[in-house]
Formats: structure tokens, C-alpha cells, sequence
């Protein structure tokens, strides 16, 4: 019998090595951004919503399924659907990262419009996370048209405004899910 207590021990314990060396390669946190006393630590990332609670997890979930967001927790991806909300889109697609407006025009000009694409390159917010294309089609009275892309400040302002309202969307996220942390911590 004592034989195979000490398999289990045996297996156990390489398990536990297994399991410690592979966390080895996980990205670690910035130091510069986290105090390096691990209960203030714990009281920045339960306070942020980044930790695990027993109460949230318990509370209300027999006979549910998961809580879903999807693309409604990108701020990114909510900025720029509210910034185009104007204009008619062609195909929106979130797993793929790519919204692609239909050919605009304000009814000014009748014969020229404009069609917006955006690609997502990260789901960060911050400047090179958005690639902008914008196409202009100018038409002349017998229906031949020239389509065109070019940059300019229109691209620059579009970006500059999307940006502007994730990190709004961002901070109000963050201001969400605080919770001031109740627990004991030392100063010291």
C-alpha cells in the first residue's frame, strides 16, 4: 500500500513541476505600473475588475449560460461604428477586424462620393491600431466614374475622433468595474 501512495506522490508532484515550469514563458505585468507589495497588488487588480471573486462567480448563474459581450466590450470596435453611424454600411465584420462603409454622399454633390474603410490591428487603443482607407468616386453626368483613394486630413481627423471616444468608452469601462477593495493592507 505504501508503494502506491508513493506513485501518487510521485505523479503529483511531477504534475505540479509540469505545471510551474510551463508558466515560465507568460507575459509578466509592467513594473513600473504595480506596486510591488503583492496585497496592494491584489487590492489595484480586484479594485480594476481584473481579479477573481468568489461572489460574483456564485451569484445568479444556475441555469445560465455565459456572459456574452462580443464586440460590444471593444471600445475600439463601439467607437468606430458610433463615429460611421452615419453612413450605410457594406459589411461589418468583427472576427476579420474590417468595417466597410457603402458609397456616401451628403447630397450636395450628387456626383461624388466616399466609401470609408477601417482595419483593426489591434484591439489596444492607441494610434497605429486603425488602418484607414478612404475611397472617393467622382462621376461625370453619363455615368463614368473615376474611383480614387487618398489621404489627407479627412483619414487623420476620423482616426484622431475614434480614438478620442474609445478612450472615453475605455475610462468609463474602467470606472464600471471598480470596486474599492475592503480587505486588510499593511502599510508599510
Amino acid at each position: 500500500m505504501s508503494k502506491l501512495k508513493n506513485s501518487y506522490l510521485l505523479t503529483f508532484l511531477g504534475l505540479l513541476l509540469i505545471l510551474l515550469t510551463s508558466c515560465e514563458g507568460m507575459p509578466g505585468g509592467d513594473a513600473r505600473k504595480n506596486p510591488p507589495d503583492p496585497k496592494l497588488r491584489v487590492k489595484k487588480n480586484l479594485e480594476e475588475g481584473k481579479g477573481f471573486r468568489l461572489d460574483n462567480a456564485l451569484k445568479g448563474r444556475k441555469g445560465k449560460g455565459g456572459d456574452f459581450m462580443f464586440a460590444s466590450a471593444n471600445e475600439l470596435w463601439r467607437a468606430s461604428l458610433d463615429t460611421l453611424d452615419f453612413m450605410p454600411l457594406a459589411s461589418v465584420n468583427y472576427s476579420g477586424g474590417i468595417i466597410i462603409t457603402d458609397w456616401y454622399s451628403d447630397g450636395s454633390n450628387l456626383d461624388e462620393s466616399v466609401k470609408i474603410s477601417i482595419r483593426f490591428l489591434t484591439n489596444e487603443v492607441r494610434s497605429d491600431a486603425l488602418d484607414i482607407k478612404i475611397f472617393y468616386k467622382k462621376c461625370n453626368q453619363v455615368a463614368s466614374c473615376k474611383i480614387s483613394q487618398k489621404t489627407g486630413p479627412l483619414s487623420a481627423e476620423l482616426k484622431k475622433e475614434i480614438l478620442n471616444k474609445a478612450a472615453v468608452y475605455k475610462k468609463q469601462k474602467k470606472d464600471k468595474n471598480f470596486k474599492e477593495y475592503k480587505g486588510k493592507v499593511s502599510a508599510q
